[in-house]
């Protein structure tokens, strides 16, 4: 199966970097480039694509009203390609919760040399983007104004078999980090409990839902979405202001409470530590793991280590097998660990691997995860 590839951007140089990085990748086939989304939608009655490359800030029409427009008519994957500036960072994770599923950064200066340099990146973005499973927007009657496409139905999701090109090369384990568990449970007193949680593609949408929902007597939680460096500052403080718990970027030493939440920051791993019967976090640099900085497998071996049983992991939407080792790691210590169901997952790959691995306790949907999380509160 061919990706088929819109780029839109106003800039004309990202638009052919961009295609020439794309063009020896035998899955995937650049059909359209478009400098603002109003050129886009001409071209696209013609001829639809898998996955749109988006920029924000373009003439005419920003990036975020068109990125509402085609999850109103027609849901496909957008994968933002955004500056690393605070602005674009706060306004990219607004895409991110109007559907887009996945995000390249692009410096202000030496945008060719830096694209360049991240197109294994780009290319995983465009290739897990393209398994996404998405659906119309619950207001699309009122968010489709001016958009004419005609009588679009809506893109069937793809299979598992597009990331196929995908090579596994040679990669880091949590090894690189820390020591593996050694399981010495009555070595670990009776403390509350803390829920580790790991998300790549689709878990800022996701996210957003299960952090909204919780009450201010849940456990403590630390989270790892797979994020580039800056925009987990923007995601912290978006999910804070929509949760009644809690939410910020961890910093080195943040203390793990009921009713707050950490969040990893990009370009850096995260690991829980516990002085007696308090839980702390260690924000440390160190080599990608699992293909990941913060990696959701470091994250759960250092829970696994520090909080045994009295630690919940859940694992959700994302592409890969990152978490699912660290999954294994939390079951066998005797934590409860929860997967995503398919169903409710924008992509299945990292809860499938959990799975497959033996590490998941039980399977819940995205509706009930709040539910379930509160439970293990006071």
């Amino acid at each position: 199966m061919t990706i088929k590839v819109m780029i839109v951007d106003d800039s004309s140089v990202v638009r052919q970097v961009i295609q020439d990085l794309l063009e020896p990748c035998h899955d995937i086939s650049v059909i359209a480039t478009a400098p603002d989304p109003i050129f886009a939608m001409a071209k696209m009655r013609a001829n639809w694509p898998d996955v749109i490359v988006l920029d924000i800030e373009m003439p005419r029409m920003d990036g975020i009203t068109f990125l509402r427009q085609i999850m109103a008519i027609r849901p496909t994957p957008v994968v933002i390609c955004s500056s690393l500036a605070e602005r674009s960072a706060s306004v990219t994770m607004e895409a991110l919760a109007a559907g887009a599923v996945g995000i390249i950064t692009k410096p202000q200066l030496g945008i060719r040399d830096f694209l360049q340099d991240s197109s294994d990146d780009l290319i995983a973005a465009i290739r897990a983007a393209a398994q996404a499973r998405l659906r119309r927007a619950p207001t699309a009657s009122n968010a489709a104004g001016g958009l004419s496409f005609g009588n679009e139905v809506e893109r069937n999701a793809r299979h598992d078999s597009v990331a196929a090109g995908i090579a596994d090369g040679s990669r880091l384990t949590a090894d690189a980090m820390l020591d593996a568990p050694g399981y010495l449970d009555g070595l670990i007193p009776v403390t509350p409990k803390i829920v580790a949680i790991g998300a790549s593609t689709g878990g800022p949408q996701a996210l957003e839902k299960v952090l909204r929902d919780l009450s201010e007597e849940c456990p403590g939680i630390i989270i790892v979405q797979h994020m580039p460096e800056k925009f987990t500052l923007s995601f912290a403080k978006r999910l804070n202001a929509i949760s009644a718990i809690e939410v910020k970027e961890a910093e080195h030493y943040d203390l793990v409470l009921p009713g707050r939440a950490l969040v990893a920051p990009g370009g850096a791993h995260m690991m829980v530590k516990r002085d007696g019967v308090q839980y702390y976090v260690e924000v440390v640099n160190g080599p990608l793991v699992s293909r990941h900085k913060p990696s959701v497998d470091v994250l759960f071996r250092s829970v696994a280590k520090a909080a045994g049983k009295n630690a919940v992991g859940i694992i959700m939407t994302g592409m890969g097998d990152d978490g699912a080792r660290g999954m294994k790691e939390l079951h066998d210590a005797g934590a409860s660990t929860y997967a995503q169901d398919e169903n409710s997952c924008v992509v299945f790959g990292m809860p499938k691997e959990a799975l497959a691995q033996g590490g998941v306790s039980d399977v819940i949907s995205l509706e009930n995860m709040s539910s379930v999380i509160n439970q293990h509160g006071y």
